[in-house]
């Protein structure tokens, strides 16, 4: 999630350019959305993330690389939404994302993994769109309308995640939301899924024993 606040340049991109790249940001929730209702086992759900992740590595590497078949066809189609870091040799959000979902599937159980990856999903689109629109008050390379956005919109999925209880999932929500806004200088398409599911599996562990 790179909201940044008005004065800014957004990482690079216009905020309409933004807007494009949060739309096909959004579409990333076939992969709980996948997981919920087509009833997949937890093995065949990792496994065909494993195998789309594998595929989005080889489009950043030819990227990174300027292969053939990022220069005949990748560019053309994604280059306008990469951010500058993503541009200066760091793999895209898409690769980040899906490596973390693959990762989030196989350490969690099915109900904190699809809250934990629609977290980082959903709040990273409230935050970014958010942030670049109406954000005012800077907390670091953030702000603080961004992260409030990230907020309603965690605690939205958080209301609506099937098999784990509200409680649980809020927390997760509000895990998501703090560790976005702070800085960790660690990707938070990796933090926010995995810190959150964490956090909720240790709730759900420590509530069983008491």
């Amino acid at each position: 999630m790179k909201e940044t606040v008005p004065s800014t340049s957004g990482g690079n991109i216009s905020f309409k350019q933004e807007l494009l790249r949060k739309s096909t940001h959004i579409g990333a929730l076939v992969i709980p959305g996948g997981y919920y209702f087509l009833g997949l086992e937890q093995a065949t759900a990792f496994w065909i993330l494993s195998g789309i992740t594998l595929l989005m590595l080889v489009i950043d590497i030819s990227r990174l690389r300027k292969w053939w078949f990022w220069r005949v066809l990748g560019s053309r189609v994604i280059s306008h939404m990469l951010r500058k870091h993503e541009q200066d040799g760091d793999l895209t959000g898409a690769t980040y994302i899906l490596l973390t979902a693959s990762v989030s599937v196989a350490l969690f159980s099915k109900p904190v993994a699809i809250a934990a990856i629609s977290f980082i999903i959903v709040g990273d689109v409230a935050a970014a769109l958010i942030g670049r629109k109406f954000g005012r008050t800077k907390i670091g390379n953030k702000t603080l309308e961004g992260s409030l956005g990230c907020l309603a919109a965690t605690f939205l999925v958080a209301v609506f995640t099937p098999g784990i209880s509200l409680q649980v999932a809020l927390l997760g929500a509000l895990v998501a939301t703090l560790v976005e806004a702070w800085p960790m200088g660690v990707d938070d398409n990796v933090s926010v899924p995995l810190l959150s599911g964490l956090a909720m599996t240790m709730f759900i562990v420590l509530s069983s024993i008491n």
